[in-house]
């Protein structure tokens, strides 16, 4: 049987070599890194491992790497959004086939709700994998309504949402409605945990897997306050890479940490020298964090 779905879940960055093809060995170190740290799982290929805009062929080695160096029990969610149906539905397939956990997609670019809908009904039915919705508005383009989000969740497959938004309080009854909700704001890992997520989805997990771990510790064991403080120094983080173009920063302090992560894709462009510089100076208060 399936192990539910919970816990601890990077959204992996996707390291590239210059030519940007698949930099394999740095991934399969990347994993033996996340996994060394304790978490539950991994999320590849979204927004974080940039799944959007790269090969399906590139895609789908990521996912069979992914799923080789995942140990029994450890949940692989693989992200099978894309521009076109077809594009989606065959990874969809190649993810079960490979041995994947669940499958997940954002909606459609520009679709209607009806057509998201529908959209996510024909993807749902391609395969028995759990599928996992993914709501980021702020991604989309515009928020839903409750209701919606609950048709969502009633499709058939469907098992609940990732939930990258800071409306949590929809997201708490959505819980109540017996959903699986991934919390998806690495700000708010701690809140969304307290209002019931089962776990969290995220980008910064790349960087201290071992604290969003241990806040996810705090929160199982009933220490709120202890997860508030590791929250606050996640946040530390968070604000300084935010200060800059976040893929390029995000993949360049992976690189200064041992993972050759390589540049991100293009539309987005690599950081500027002073702006290197400047994000090595912001990182040198966070020991842990600051580069070799």
């Amino acid at each position: 049987m399936r192990q539910p779905l919970g816990g601890i879940l990077p959204a992996l960055v996707t390291p590239l070599h210059r030519d940007e093809t698949l930099n394999g060995r740095a991934l399969e170190k990347l994993l033996e890194r996340v996994y060394s740290a304790g978490v539950d799982g991994v999320y590849v290929c979204g927004s974080t491992g940039e799944g959007m805009v790269l090969p399906a062929s590139e895609r789908r080695k990521i996912v069979e790497i992914a799923v080789r160096n995942s140990l029994a029990g450890k949940h692989v969610v693989v992200h099978v959004g894309a521009w076109s149906f077809p594009e989606s539905r065959d990874l969809a397939r190649h993810a079960e086939q490979a041995g994947a956990s669940a499958i997940s997609a954002l909606p459609p670019a520009g679709a209607s709700f009806p057509e998201l809908l529908e959209h996510y009904r024909a993807l749902a039915a391609v395969t028995s994998l759990p599928f996992l919705a993914y709501y980021f508005p702020g991604a989309s383009g515009g928020s839903l309504s409750l209701a919606q989000l609950e048709e969502i969740c009633a499709v058939p497959g469907i098992i609940g949402l990732k939930f990258t938004d800071y409306d949590l309080y929809t997201m708490s009854l959505l819980v109540r409605g017996g959903n699986v909700m991934f919390n998806g704001r690495d700000e708010v890992l701690a809140a969304g945990l307290l209002l019931g997520a089962s776990g969290g989805i995220g980008s910064i997990y790349n960087v201290t897997p071992a604290w969003f771990v241990e806040l996810y510790g705090h929160a199982r064991a009933g220490r709120w306050a202890e997860a508030r403080a590791t929250q606050d120094r996640i946040n530390d983080l968070i604000r300084v890479l935010l200060r800059f173009p976040f893929m390029p920063a995000l993949k360049r302090v992976m690189t200064w940490e041992g993972i050759e992560c390589g540049e991100a894709l293009r539309p987005r462009v690599s950081l500027t020298a002073d702006q290197e510089a400047e994000l090595r100076r912001c990182l040198e208060p966070l020991a842990a964090l600051a580069p070799a």
